[in-house]
């Protein structure tokens, strides 16, 4: 099988090719892209025969012969060099596959749009599919760390600093709720992306009328897709939204990797990629032993993002329709289903093998010598002498520990104030990173059983 569009695609590397594409990767192929033109022309027959438009044995011989075996692509490519148009020599050797008589009947009233267009966006709905149940995996990786994690204590950072401690299990619940939100965003998107479109050659059935409505509407329901309310060819906010709402998914993929990345530097040292015994991290360092998974997300995250903008600029183009506009929508749909899928397949293999360190995160987060828990201890004084007072306070104690390098817990029990309303046992137990996580655990239980409930819906629409 041959891979469509490689001067737009996404950027690969070794790993590409050891990942699971759960089935994904056969739609980016031309056989994918001819077999979807295909369907479409033999809906557009049977939706046609069934209204009486054409005769119902034509549009069953049509929908017989709209198999890739049963064209001749080398005939299609000499008729391509011959006329030089993108479309054309496929219809010219589907009509000669469908016989002289029933020929007459293959593409009628619709232009070349109609079918190119709809059959991308069909084929894009395919790996659609795919693709949310990828996520519905992604989540349930994700329920099972923060599950596991609920209680491991870590650092929360804020401005790349320390701020107050977490656990693991929440940082995990942040990104269910991100992916939460964006499959929602997704699914609800789908009723206006993947349209079909049969108006035609400017969108409004010069040719067919009102039977034109009936036939859109039956191809979509043959093609298990919704129809355009007008189905001009100068309408692609659906296809802006689609390729908006796969940013927002990558940029969920891509905030892990950047965590993943920098806190498996070795002076982090909190988390690593899965490893398998033999991988090769470098041709001149025996010891590197690299990223790879998080570095393909991050470098095909970034490419997705310029995607919208483009579409934005191309929407723009007047009159009833443009080819440099069709151009354009073509190519950025292309592309950001190559990305997304690369990023995807890649968050999935990450959140499934990734190494947790939970000692190397205590020890960590003890880094600051109780310091971390400060606002802990400012909050409970605070219950005595008022909040304003107690900040005050705490930041003199705080700045103290900081400049003069000696332990907070010293500086703490030397104050007076401190001294007068807690014993050493208890400011010992204040400064314990794990007597101060908030709601981590609850947040973790929480967004994971969330998660195993959107997989689970996922499964079950993507089944039935």
């Amino acid at each position: 099988m041959e891979k469509e569009g490689n001067a737009m695609r996404a950027m690969y590397d070794s790993k590409t090719k050891t990942m699971d594409d759960h089935g994904i990767r056969v739609f980016l192929t031309k056989e994918a892209k001819y077999q979807s033109w295909l369907d479409v022309e033999a809906a557009l027959a049977k939706a046609q025969g069934e209204l009486g438009i054409i005769p119902k044995n034509a549009a069953d011989k049509i929908n017989e012969m709209c198999k890739l075996e049963n064209i001749d692509f080398a005939e299609m490519d000499r008729i391509y060099q011959e006329i030089g148009h993108g479309f054309v020599p496929f219809l010219k050797v589907l009509v000669k596959a469908c016989g002289k008589e029933t020929g007459k009947f293959v593409h009628y009233g619709a232009t070349t749009q109609n079918i190119q267009q709809s059959a991308q966006l069909l084929n894009m709905y395919r790996i659609h599919q795919k693709l949310v149940k990828v996520v519905a995996n992604i989540l349930e990786n994700l329920a099972d760390l923060a599950e596991k994690h609920k209680n491991t204590v870590m650092a929360g950072r804020t401005h790349g600093r320390h701020a107050i401690p977490i656990t693991y299990g929440y940082k995990v619940s942040i990104w269910i709720n991100d992916f939460i939100d964006t499959i929602e965003r997704l699914r609800e998107a789908e009723k206006r992306v993947f349209q079909i479109m049969m108006g035609g050659a400017i969108g409004a059935f010069n040719s067919l009328g009102e039977e034109g409505r009936k036939v859109q509407q039956r191809v979509a329901d043959i093609l298990g897709m919704h129809a355009m309310e007008i189905p001009s060819r100068n309408i692609n906010a659906h296809k802006i939204e689609y390729i908006m709402n796969l940013a927002l998914l990558a940029s969920n993929c891509h905030k892990i990797a950047e965590e993943v990345y920098t806190t498996s530097i070795e002076e982090y040292g909190e988390v690593s990629e899965g490893f398998k015994k033999g991988t090769i991290g470098s041709s001149t360092m025996p010891h590197k032993i690299n990223p790879k998974l998080s570095k393909g997300i991050i470098a095909n995250s970034q490419k997705i993002y310029s995607l919208p903008q483009i579409g934005l600029v191309a929407n723009a183009r007047p009159f009833e329709a443009d080819s440099s506009s069709y151009m354009v929508f073509e190519a950025i749909s292309e592309e950001a289903i190559s990305l997304i899928i690369e990023i995807i397949l890649r968050t999935e293999e990450l959140t499934r093998d990734i190494i947790i360190h939970k000692e190397k995160m205590y020890e960590n987060v003890l880094v600051n010598k109780g310091l971390d828990n400060s606002e802990y201890i400012m909050m409970k004084i605070a219950e005595k002498i008022g909040k304003e007072e107690a900040h005050s306070l705490l930041y003199r104690l705080a700045m103290e520990s900081i400049t003069t390098k000696k332990e907070f817990a010293e500086v703490l029990m030397q104050d007076e104030k401190i001294n007068s309303v807690f014993t050493i046992r208890e400011v010992e137990e204040m400064l314990k990173p794990e007597s101060y996580i908030g709601l981590s655990e609850v947040f973790a239980n929480e967004m994971a059983k969330k998660a195993r409930l959107t997989a689970e819906l996922i499964d079950k629409q993507t089944s039935s």
